[in-house]
């Protein structure tokens, strides 16, 4: 990579699942990356060859300032915090301090798509107000609106079912049409609208390979795995309540309202990527997504199975 195409990009949320993945991948091509972390031990425990931690907090300007400096590219991604005011306020906060630093580009992961008209669910509801005010500032800007992630299978709360007893659950609908998607594969499409070549002030709403129903996910990971897989939807509020003992009630009410939402069943398409489909995704963007069954094989599942009795 020449000088001239080398960017040197900040990544928020740099310790998450997320803006880890797409951390690594810029820092794999060749780019400048600096991490914006709150956490500094947690950085230093794993840390990614090629990215520079930087320790800061979102409600500090004077950190947000400082993590900008030199700064020609952004990934910004919101913590899990689901209170209006103060996502708006981080926001708008990056959109300043990037204005001051000279950013070229923002690429904004709204982490969900947002539905058109307005929600109960803050879920949506913050994610929307903080893409309206970092449009709203004078950089250049790429929303980008995922689905539903792979990953949040490969976890401790459905690992264990899927590889002892065949069961996928999850809190959607088995009849709702999902374009799950990796996070290497939205790290790949984030780091893709940071090309000038690709239009800013557009959103972009992707998804993954396959656009599968409930059984039909469970059918994929069945062939993969090598065995019989049913799917069984959640319920959501049993959902929401297992996850609040994690990550508070607070967080788990913005997650689950996005599940609240589908389950309402006014949302036929909504995880499905309809906006850009996966023909869309690689024809015009050129990156390639990874079918879910390569995705289900990739994964080290023998590490949810149970000992031998």
């Amino acid at each position: 990579m020449t000088q001239e195409h080398r960017k040197h990009v900040l990544v928020t949320g740099a310790n998450g699942f997320q803006g880890g993945a797409v951390a690594r991948l810029l820092a794999g091509q060749g780019h400048q990356v600096r991490g914006l972390v709150r956490d500094e031990t947690k950085a230093a425990a794993a840390p990614v060859p090629g990215v520079t931690p930087f320790r800061g907090d979102l409600g500090s300007r004077q950190d947000l300032r400082a993590a900008f400096e030199g700064v020609t590219h952004a990934v910004v991604v919101m913590p899990l915090e689901y209170d209006l005011d103060v996502v708006t306020g981080y926001a708008r906060d990056i959109a300043d301090a990037a204005q001051e630093a000279g950013v070229r580009r923002l690429v904004y992961n709204a982490n969900t798509p947002i539905p058109e008209g307005t929600t109960p669910y803050a879920g949506f509801e913050t994610r929307r107000r903080a893409a309206d005010a970092l449009r709203a500032g004078p950089v250049p800007v790429v929303v980008v609106e995922p689905p539903v992630y792979l990953e949040n299978l490969f976890s401790p709360w459905n690992g264990p079912a899927l590889v002892n007893d065949g069961v996928l659950a999850y809190p959607l609908p088995a009849e709702q049409r999902v374009a799950w998607m990796s996070h290497d594969d939205l790290a790949r499409v984030l780091a893709r609208a940071l090309d000038e070549d690709v239009p800013a002030g557009q959103i972009l709403r992707v998804g993954g390979a396959d656009v599968l129903t409930g059984p039909e996910l469970a059918a994929v990971f069945g062939q993969a795995l090598g065995r019989e897989i049913r799917y069984l939807p959640l319920d959501v509020d049993r959902f929401e309540a297992g996850l609040a003992q994690v990550i508070g009630a607070p967080g788990a009410a913005g997650v689950a309202g996005i599940y609240h939402y589908v389950g309402a069943g006014d949302a036929d398409g909504f995880l499905a990527g309809t906006h850009s489909t996966p023909a869309t995704v690689q024809t015009d963007l050129g990156v390639p997504l990874t079918p879910v069954a390569e995705w289900v094989r990739a994964q080290p599942w023998e590490q949810w199975a149970a000992p031998a009795e």
